[in-house]
């Protein structure tokens, strides 16, 4: 097994019509294996971001009949590479779509999908309102997938927000980690670089967050910055707020040097659980 390889995340800018916003990603997906990257992410929703979650359900494709999905497995096996779709919104029913992420090998082979577990139900100021469970059925596993590097950690977006995830999949075996994003501006300004770096730390795994950026349909706005940070938390790439890609190289022992340093993963211990604790304060008290 390789000690080194290269990794690459892709930033675009999502329209609300599918086959425009494929064009582009694979353009940018070409660039950056021309450039020498093994393996490529894609963001959240990077075929399609629409003005509210009516619109987004009325433009879901079933699995079967998603344009993405031979396209980019066609390209995977072109270029001889990795690629991760990000997420693509799939139609369940007349009523509910999955968020999903497709691992895709260089045979042009789907080997993992994950459905996004956590959904985006918030209430920002300025009257920024989101509420994915409205129209997305949200996933009820995790999913550990085989690179040739080694393990990884698929997840999606506001999972970023829920560490006891990245815990377990790295408790599993990940060395890598997965967060496609399309973060909101407002979000993403005041968490996002201390999230991702934190779930590194955390961890001792690489993350590679692809993400969207700039302004969508509806006058929505994305973050940016794509990162791809190593497991002692340094931030080697970011792409900043503007579409393209950025790579970096990543070698595998530095998963093992940052988790022998801060041997974290090994040091669960059992607790009394606040329930409880409550309880018997009560108890103690006589209520």
């Amino acid at each position: 097994m390789s000690q080194q390889f290269k990794v690459a995340c892709i930033q675009s800018n999502a329209g609300p019509d599918i086959l425009p916003n494929i064009q582009e990603v694979d353009r940018l997906v070409r660039s950056a294996q021309a450039a020498g990257a093994d393996f490529i992410t894609t963001s959240e929703n990077f075929t399609c971001i629409e003005f509210g979650p009516e619109r987004s359900l009325a433009k879901a494709v079933a699995e079967s009949e998603h344009p993405a999905i031979p396209h980019f497995t066609a390209l995977a096996k072109e270029l001889g590479c990795w690629i991760l779709m990000g997420s693509l919104t799939i139609k369940l029913s007349p009523s509910k779509v999955n968020n999903r992420s497709y691992l895709v090998d260089p045979n042009g082979r789907i080997v993992a999908r994950y459905n996004k577990l956590h959904l985006f139900d918030v209430q920002l100021k300025a009257g920024e309102t989101y509420r994915e469970s409205a129209t997305v059925e949200s996933g009820d596993r995790a999913v550990l997938a085989e690179l040739p590097w080694g393990s990884l950690g698929m997840t999606i977006c506001y999972d970023l927000r829920f560490a006891y995830l990245y815990r377990a999949l790295a408790q599993a075996g990940a060395k890598f980690l997965t967060i496609p994003a399309a973060f909101t501006k407002t979000t993403g300004k005041a968490h996002w670089h201390t999230l991702v770096r934190a779930r590194a730390i955390e961890t001792g795994c690489y993350v590679f967050a692809a993400a969207q950026c700039g302004q969508h349909a509806g006058g929505r706005k994305t973050y940016g910055h794509a990162l791809i940070v190593d497991p002692w938390g340094e931030i080697l790439a970011d792409a900043g707020e503007a579409p393209g890609f950025v790579m970096a190289e990543v070698d595998i022992a530095k998963v093992e040097d940052a988790r022998r340093m801060i041997p974290a993963l090994e040091h669960d211990r059992p607790f009394t659980g606040p329930a409880r604790l409550r309880a018997e304060r009560l108890a103690q008290v006589g209520e």
